[in-house]
């Protein structure tokens, strides 16, 4: 069951280890907009090969939120640690943000991994295609051009791989 947006600022929300799925099901149980990020990826063990859903970002799910009122009822419930941001202040999410990760999980075959820093490179922006008007930083050149969107509000990188001539440069 998905909740509707009933307006708010996005948040990120740092939840302890292996526990996103947990932490989202409970948000949504006590009527809070929650979104998670999950791409599907085989998995290996000795005896099986499996499809499992696992989070784009280990440790955080987003919520939607009128902080004022509502920041207990998320820190409240069981799995999560605290609000991602600078000390005591929780760092806002853009919907803009919150839009490129529903499209980066739509369009999984384009990533091609997870960083957790930000790599030199050039700054650009993409001209067409699923993930038209993202920014990003390039940090490979070639037939296919990787390119870093990176979300400064929790640190946080998706590599995904697009072809150069989609590119733009974006002056700094």
């Amino acid at each position: 069951m998905t909740i509707p947006d009933q307006g708010g600022l996005w948040y990120a929300v740092y939840v302890c280890s292996r526990h996103e799925k947990k932490v989202h099901r409970l948000f949504q149980d006590i009527g809070v907009t929650s979104f998670l990020p999950l791409l599907e990826t085989l998995r290996q063990w000795k005896d099986r090969k499996k499809k499992v859903q696992e989070p784009l970002f280990r440790g955080y799910v987003f919520v939607r939120i009128d902080i004022g009122r509502e920041h207990m009822k998320v820190l409240d419930t069981e799995g999560v640690v605290k609000f991602v941001g600078i000390g005591r202040t929780p760092s806002v999410i853009r919907q803009k943000d919150i839009e490129w990760l529903r499209t980066l999980v739509r369009e999984p075959d384009y990533i091609s991994g997870r960083v957790a820093s930000m790599p030199s490179g050039r700054k650009v922006r993409v001209l067409a295609g699923p993930f038209r008007d993202l920014e990003g930083t390039v940090v490979k050149q070639g037939r296919e051009d990787r390119m870093v969107v990176f979300f400064d509000s929790i640190m946080q990188g998706v590599e995904i791989s697009i072809f150069p001539e989609l590119l733009v440069p974006v002056d700094s």
